[in-house]
């Protein structure tokens, strides 16, 4: 096991996940069994987070003295073109942290945990959440947290533009949009440069709109009328000048932007961490996700995937399953700032004002549907999505170009 200077994690990281390891390794293989685990800085404070794995991994080989599970932590740039030269190579981990649009990038590599992880802890998993790391009917992930972006809205852009009301519905936002540009302030953030996910800026507007990336058959989901109304909706409000058209083409450090600058009313591209510094906390409202047809956010699925070119496959399926439980992930969680996956644990942050409320979205959240061409997918599409929002094309033409050039990913 590799172990990191101690630097003083917090008390309970440790406690909780030794009172855990008491109980752990009933379903553990015998036999002598080296694992490698590749993880990335989920905890902003590296040492924390190192300290958090030393003391699990500690705990777990405490009560399976047969397995030895050594890790690294990588930086999340190029985690990817890493992983898969690993993975060509033969040299891949046991152990990978990936999130949902990674499992279908390598479910070919990944093994399925539909019989290695306990059915106790699969029937703890909120359903979204085993919906978002299952493809195929395979669980591919032994999922360690999630996330939850509602709508946050920034009560003094609200009181310097007037409104005193907070939005809905698109509707809503339409309406009070002319109120904000005729104060120089900008109603919704929406960033759509290339280094953008569409998880956080164009899909959530999709399904609120009732539409998905992909049809049921696997082929474009996005170009037909959900995507020309969601499209519409912010190409419009770009028009107005009720967003910043800054971070149309420009992506900047948060500190730059008009978000930052108390120049927004709403954003559901940014959690209660980013915004506190420079909302305050006294100004943030965290509200339910917009609603067209539906009322729908994007969260995250952190999980623990055990690959194929593992030797020891049943000892990182029992080590995922440990790590990812209760009693040991909660300080992980709330050093983090994450959500529990599991429905058996008990609110994290019902102590949090803005946290706690946030948690609540937790269970209405989805990733969207999982494919090989996701990435791939999001290429073709954002540009197109730019030029609508800059007004060189109309939506439907934007669409059409993005649904003619991703027709060959799917294939």
């Amino acid at each position: 096991m590799r172990v990191s200077k101690y630097t003083g994690v917090a008390a309970g990281i440790a406690a909780a996940a030794l009172l855990a390891g008491c109980s752990s390794g009933s379903n553990a293989p015998s036999g002598e069994q080296d694992l490698t685990v590749w993880l990335y800085p989920v905890i902003a404070d590296e040492a924390v987070h190192g300290d958090f794995w030393d003391e699990t991994i500690a705990a777990f080989e405490k009560a399976n003295d047969n397995i030895n599970v050594d890790y690294e932590i990588f930086p999340w740039a190029n985690r990817d073109e890493a992983l898969q030269t690993a993975i060509a190579a033969g040299k891949g981990p046991d152990l990978v942290y990936l999130i949902p649009d990674q499992l279908a990038a390598y479910q070919k590599s990944i093994v399925p945990l539909n019989d290695l992880l306990s059915e106790e802890r699969q029937n703890e998993l909120l359903p979204n959440v085993k919906e978002s790391v299952t493809i195929d009917g395979d669980l591919l992930g032994a999922p360690i947290l999630t996330s939850a972006m509602p709508l946050l809205c920034n009560a003094a852009a609200f009181e310097a533009a007037g409104v005193s009301e907070f939005p809905e519905t698109w509707d809503d936002v339409r309406e009070m949009a002319p109120k904000f540009t005729e104060k120089g302030l900008h109603v919704l953030n929406y960033p759509a440069t290339a280094e953008m996910t569409l998880n956080l800026s164009f899909y959530p507007l999709l399904w609120q709109a009732g539409g998905e990336v992909y049809t049921d058959d696997g082929e474009v989901g996005f170009a037909g009328d959900a995507g020309e109304r969601a499209l519409t909706f912010i190409s419009d409000l770009a028009e107005q000048g009720a967003l910043d058209p800054e971070a149309i083409t420009t992506s900047v450090p948060l500190e730059q932007t008009a978000l930052a600058q108390g120049k927004v009313g709403c954003t559901f591209n940014n959690n209660v961490t980013e915004v506190k510094p420079f909302w305050g906390e006294e100004n943030i409202r965290v509200l339910a996700p917009l609603t067209e047809e539906k009322s729908v956010a994007y969260g995250t699925v952190g999980s623990l995937s055990v690959l194929k070119g593992s030797k020891s496959q049943e000892a990182a399926a029992a080590f995922a399953e440990f790590a990812t439980g209760a009693d040991v992930v909660k300080p992980y969680l709330l050093e983090s700032g994450f959500f529990s996956a599991l429905s058996s644990t008990e609110p994290l942050y019902a102590d949090d004002p803005l946290l706690g409320e946030v948690e609540k979205y937790v269970p209405d959240t989805t990733v969207g549907q999982l494919a090989t061409s996701s990435r791939a997918l999001m290429g073709v599409l954002s540009p197109e999505i730019q030029a609508a929002l800059l007004g060189q094309k109309t939506p439907e033409e934007a669409l059409k170009a993005a649904s003619d050039a991703a027709a060959p990913l799917l294939k």
